[in-house]
This record gives structure tokens, sequence and C-alpha cells, in this order.
């Protein structure tokens, strides 16, 4: 094992670049394989923005390229996030000069990982990113090592902390969504602008780098289905639970013999199942093998701790200087997303129907679903004080996606139904 100290430039000295550096001023020896690990320069946007550490001992770099290339620099950590610009450009000069770079940016990975990927391999350096899936709890380790001898044929689960939150409280206090965002904002929990939180993006770049993991194919951010918790209301919280079920932000990503899905979704969840019971900001995980079966993670998908923990545990396998591929394979030999064709896809699905308080509308839409060749698997109606109209919901069984979706707009054409009708699907775990 190597003995060497490694003097480490971080770039990025927000809340994860905090607890990074607090961890490794008051745990230089922290790695397994011996040597110590100093913080010889970092970068960030203001130099003067006040911080619960003391730099002004550390080289400072107003360019975190500059930073990247520095002759005092053996090992780079972006924590600058964001898929381009300054975080892209310091972590492709790392590698060309031949450094291992730790990051924890997932959006750079899910949209550039291939091409990152192959900087690395080809200048013989490390390039990880365990604290870019849910934090410190270890997805991409479980994953990428740990199931290497595997085949997986699934992986689903929660993968963004702040839409869990917001589940989470709407139902138990029975307030609104942007009741809720705003004291998630409050807490720190979710951005000024939220979008990427509750759009679903951020679980959407997550499942994309373990589904690229987990399948040996490039990351392909593109093909990633994405819709967030921005339309999902307390009626259907509400309604759901009166089914069975909890509404939860699920992304998965799922291989068969069509091709690869992957998808970030606004789910129906079993109240029984382990992910229904994951509340609050965590994360959690299922991960499917041909041979080891079923497999569960759950822990902390953010904050300072857990995600420095994760950066620093990537620092600790540099250390060992050992190799393996950034995917499962060389970057020359990943393959491309086959996404699956939706009209074979099949799904259950939750239907909300406001309508007009009047005789044969329920009728009409179980005649128009029948048509369509969908089959109603239960149906609740309750009636709801001062709302415009009543709402109405059911659950189908399995049907074909194009199908549902061409039933679910004739329904929407009926002029008995007030609003769009909300369509969510039941989880397949």
């Amino acid at each position: 094992m190597s003995t060497r100290n490694w003097r480490v430039g971080v770039a990025g000295l927000g809340t994860v670049g905090a607890g990074l550096l607090t961890f490794l001023s008051e745990r230089p020896g922290f790695a397994p394989a011996g040597g110590l690990v100093s913080v010889s320069g970092v970068s960030a946007r203001s130099r003067s923005r006040p911080r619960p550490f003391d730099i002004s001992g550390l080289a400072w770099f107003d360019d975190p390229v500059a930073l990247a290339q520095s002759d005092e620099v053996d090992l780079f950590v972006e924590l600058i996030g964001g898929s381009d610009g300054p975080a892209k450009a310091a972590v492709e000069a790392a590698l060309k000069a031949g450094k291992p770079v730790v990051t924890a940016n997932k959006a750079l990975i899910a949209e550039h990982g291939a091409e990152l990927a192959a900087l690395a391999e080809a200048a013989g350096v490390p390039l990880l990113f365990e604290a870019a899936v849910m934090g410190g709890t270890p997805a991409v380790k479980m994953v990428r090592e740990a199931m290497v001898g595997d085949d997986v044929r699934s992986i689903s689960g929660i993968l963004n902390g702040t839409c869990n939150f917001i589940l989470t409280e709407m139902e138990q206090g029975g307030r609104a969504f942007e009741d809720v965002l705003a004291e998630a904002q409050r807490l720190g929990y979710a951005e000024a602008d939220p979008t990427m939180d509750v759009g679903g993006f951020d679980a959407a770049h997550k499942i994309t780098i373990l589904a690229a993991l987990a399948f040996n194919c490039a990351p392909d951010f593109a093909a990633c289905e994405v819709e967030g918790v921005d339309q999902v209301e307390l009626l259907d919280i509400r309604m759901a639970k009166d089914l069975g079920y909890r509404i939860k932000l699920i992304a998965s990503a799922d291989r068969s013999d069509e091709g690869v899905s992957v998808r970030v979704h606004p789910s129906l969840v079993p109240l029984a199942h382990p992910l229904a019971q994951a509340g609050g900001a965590l994360n959690a995980l299922f991960i499917e093998g041909e041979r080891l079966g079923r497999i569960f993670i759950q822990g902390a998908g953010a904050g300072a701790g857990p995600t420095a923990a994760a950066v620093a545990a990537d620092i600790a396998d540099v250390m060992t200087q050992a190799m393996r591929p950034v995917f499962q394979r060389p970057a020359t030999e990943l393959a491309a997303f086959t996404p699956v064709d939706r009209s074979r896809s099949l799904v259950r699905a939750y239907l909300r129907l406001l309508v007009k308080d009047e005789p044969g509308v329920i009728a009409a839409v179980s005649e128009t679903l029948a048509e369509a060749g969908v089959s109603i698997e239960s149906f609740l109606q309750k009636p709801v004080e001062d709302a415009e109209g009543v709402p109405i919901v059911l659950t189908t069984h399995a049907v074909s996606e194009a199908v549902l979706a061409q039933a679910v707009e004739r329904i929407g054409g009926h002029p008995a139904v007030i609003q769009a009708p909300r369509l969510m699907r039941i989880a397949r775990i």
C-alpha cells in the first residue's frame, strides 16, 4: 500500500465542501491505506463569504481550472455542481493533467459521464462519484462493486430527500404542496429555485447514473422519462391512502429483452412496503439481481456530514491506487440505452377525475375505459367539502401505457369532466 501524502484541491465550498474540509482537518490520516491527506488549495465563487472554517492558510484560486491544473494538487475534488460550465471544465482539466477526480456532481456524471470516463481511462486515473447518489449511503459502490458478480434486473427507490420530505409533510400535516415547499426552503431542504428537486430532475440524474452502472451502458440522461411532484395535490394523497397506498417519487431502472426503461414518476406504493415507510428526507433503494435477489438500502441522501463522508471514502479509494473502469466496462465498450417501446410497457395506474355531480357520469367513464381495453380494479368516490365537483378515483389492472394514455385523453374530453384527469402509476415493487 502507498504511504504517500496526498495534496487535495477542493473546488466548491458550500455545504459539502465545508463538511469535507472540516473532516480532513480533524482526521488527516483517516484512510485505511495509510498516508496523510491535506488540502493544498481551494476555489469558490466568493473568497470573502463567511465560512465555518479558516481558509486563510490555503492557496486560493479564483479559477477552478487553474486549481485542477496546479502542480501543488495530486487529487482534485469537484463540489461546484452543474452539468456544464466551471465544473465540467475543471474536471476535464484535472483528468487531462493525469490527476484523479472525486466529485459529488450527479448532473455532470449523468450528462457527460461517458466522455469523462474516456478521459479518465486514457489518463489511467480514477474518476469516482459515490457522493453523487444518495449522499453518504453507498448506492454507487453497491451497484458498481458489490453487484459486479451478478446481473442487475432492476433498481427502484426514493432518491430525492426534498420531494420525500414534501410528500411526507403533506400527508402528516394535511397541508398543500405550496405551503410545505415554502417550509422546505426555509429549512434548507429546497433551493430558492426548487425546479431540479420538485421537477424530478435531481432524481433523474441519480437513476441515470445507477442504470449506467447496472446495465453496462453509457449514461443517457435524455432517455430518462421525468415527472416531478409539483402536480401532486393533497386530495391525491388522501385518496391514495384510502386505497391503501402512499405517494412517493420513485426513480426506477429496469432491463428486459425489449430494452432499458429509466424513469422518475410520482407513484403509489402499498402502505406496508419499505419504500412507503421511508419518511422525511430519507432516501431508500431496492436493487434486484439475478443471483442475489433483492437488496434494500436506506439512509441520509444529503447533508454536509453524510455527503462529505462519501467524498472522503472516494479519496480513500484513490489512495489505494486500485484501478477499474469508471463504469462497469471501459468507456469504449459501453453500450447505448435501448429505450423500451411504451406501447409494450404494462402499468397499473391510479386515475383521479373531478366530475360534475350528475347522473350517468360514472357509467360514461367506465364505458370509455372498457371500450379502450382498460379494466378497472377498484373504484372510490369520496365527496369533498367545498369542491366544485365530485372527485372519483379508480385503479386499473395492468394495461399498456399507450392504451391507457389514449383512454385518459378520451375521458378528459367528456363534457362532465371538470378538469384534466390526474394519472399516476402504481409502483411495480
